[in-house]
């Protein structure tokens, strides 16, 4: 808030104010990315998604922090898996994370910030073969999931 404006207010408000502030941070954990990606593993594990891999872009990329690219076993799968995801994300806190390619589901992509993730069909991942792309060499890939 601005200076003045703030001098103008009775001592009252101001410590009013102040109060409700730190009523409405309190008991809310402080999110970040890790937390994010975190979840993004997490509910991908949940829903079965195949062979997943994050990348590490922090320090490589300004796009985002991490991006994990996800197979699901069909285009119903993946759309499931991309709705779930985000709905995951908005509930907790992360706020509303963009979603492409929904009505084909052959890829889509999802992101949410801190955390770009991408869903394929196994045939379309391997056309694209996203992970060769963006594996720097000297980073570490790390591969979690089922095959």
């Amino acid at each position: 808030m601005n200076e003045a404006f703030v001098a103008s207010l009775p001592l009252g408000a101001t410590q009013a104010a102040a109060t409700l502030a730190q009523s409405l941070t309190a008991g809310k954990p402080e999110v970040g990315p890790a937390e994010l990606h975190q979840l993004v593993l997490s509910q991908l594990d949940d829903d079965q998604a195949q062979d997943v891999v994050s990348i590490p872009l922090e320090g490589k990329s300004s796009i985002a922090d991490h991006m994990v690219i996800a197979s699901g076993r069909s285009t119903r799968q993946v759309a499931s898996l991309a709705q779930k995801l985000a709905e995951k994300i908005k509930q907790a806190g992360f706020g509303h994370a963009r979603v492409e390619g929904l009505p084909a589901a052959d890829w889509v992509l999802i992101d949410a910030g801190d955390v770009v993730i991408h869903l394929f069909r196994p045939e379309v991942r391997s056309f694209y073969n996203l992970e060769r792309m963006w594996s720097f060499e000297g980073s570490e890939t790390s591969m979690m999931g089922r095959n």
